[in-house]
């Protein structure tokens, strides 16, 4: 059996850390910030985890 390709379009959105915890960036952060308030910035600006059955499909994805 061949190896496991990573899925490159996955690999470029997802991190992941040291303790194998599968972080992405959160959406709608990127442009028209204007009439967003600080707070929403604020929570759109820090790293969202992974988890669960999407977790697992990532992780393949990853050939982790």
């Amino acid at each position: 059996m061949p190896k496991m390709k990573t899925h490159k379009g996955t690999a470029k959105r997802v991190r992941l850390t040291a303790s194998q915890k599968i972080l992405r960036e959160r959406a709608f952060g990127n442009h028209i910030l204007a009439k967003k308030s600080k707070s929403r910035k604020r929570n759109m600006a820090t790293s969202a985890e992974i988890t669960g059955k999407i977790a697992k499909n990532v992780r393949r994805a990853l050939a982790k």
